[in-house]
């Protein structure tokens, strides 16, 4: 079962196509982002819900997809869908939103039983002002989900995943890498993700445990789901911090690199299904 290199394409390209900027000022881009992201959700038949939330006296929406929703170990993947400011945000992260689109058609094919279920969650106002507050939509999500007592067995958020280094740039070696970046109080579960990453698909995967307390440990939204002490990571292409267009008006569909992106879901969508809880 493999990604669909188009279909990522095209989700990528509505995303950065929406005018203007779909940044938590710009209420009807977000609503148009959210529109597409429900319509693509429930083509795949995912028990579909929507989280609200008042942020500056504005509306703000979670929109959830999940699969076998009636199993009581939860795994929670996630990408945020606002923008920074003014930018396109192709690679920070509407590459992020495609791959969780492209997961849930997976799931749809793949026609499988696992024993825990699945949410894919697209999250708003991830970006600043928000950013490292409780009106994040990820800290909305996972404060919920633990008053609600769920068992959440893992969490990964998928955060620009598009932008790879070219052969000419400086890298680590010849490979491309999946960057897997969390905590050392949840290690284990880091190790974990990362082993199964690399298993399939000629991607390589490294993992970065930082201190608990380190102040720049979670620069996504896995951040909020420690507060609750559920395990969770950031997954990130090898451009990683080194991508210039972080950020900048230059982010756009034409510098993502559409092949290795395709076998990087590939990799992730393995490692979901592969998953096994391991001790933390």
């Amino acid at each position: 079962m493999f990604a669909n290199s188009k279909q990522l394409y095209k989700d990528v390209d509505f995303l950065t196509s929406i005018q203007p900027p779909r940044n938590y000022k710009n209420l009807k881009s977000l609503e148009t982002a959210v529109s597409y992201i429900e319509k693509e959700f429930k083509n795949t038949g995912l028990l579909l819900t929507t989280q609200t939330w008042e942020a500056k006296g504005n509306e703000y929406k979670n929109i959830i997809a999940s699969f076998q929703p009636e199993k009581k170990q939860r795994f929670v993947v996630g990408a945020h869908y606002d923008v920074y400011k003014e930018v396109p945000g192709a690679d920070d992260n509407a590459s992020g939103v495609a791959a969780i689109l492209e997961i849930a058609r997976l799931l749809k094919k793949h026609n499988t039983t696992i024993d825990y279920g699945i949410d894919l969650v697209a999250f708003c106002l991830e970006e600043p002002p928000f950013f490292k507050t409780k009106q994040m939509g990820s800290y909305i999500h996972a404060k919920s989900a633990y008053e609600e007592g769920q068992n959440i067995i893992g969490m990964i958020s998928i955060e620009m995943i598009g932008f790879y280094r070219s052969k000419n740039s400086p890298s680590i070696d010849d490979k491309n890498y999946l960057f897997v970046s969390g905590i050392k109080k949840f290690d284990a579960f880091n190790w974990k993700i990362s082993q199964l990453l690399k298993e399939k698909y000629n991607l390589g995967s490294r993992r970065i445990s930082y201190a608990d307390n380190y102040r720049n440990n979670g620069p996504s939204d896995h951040r909020n789901y420690w507060e609750f002490n559920y395990p969770a990571v950031m997954i990130i292409g090898s451009g990683n911090e080194k991508n210039p267009n972080y950020h900048k008006s230059s982010d756009t569909i034409d510098t993502l690199d559409f092949k290795i992106m395709t076998q990087a879901v590939n990799s992730i969508f393995y490692a979901i299904l592969n998953y096994r809880s391991v001790d933390n």
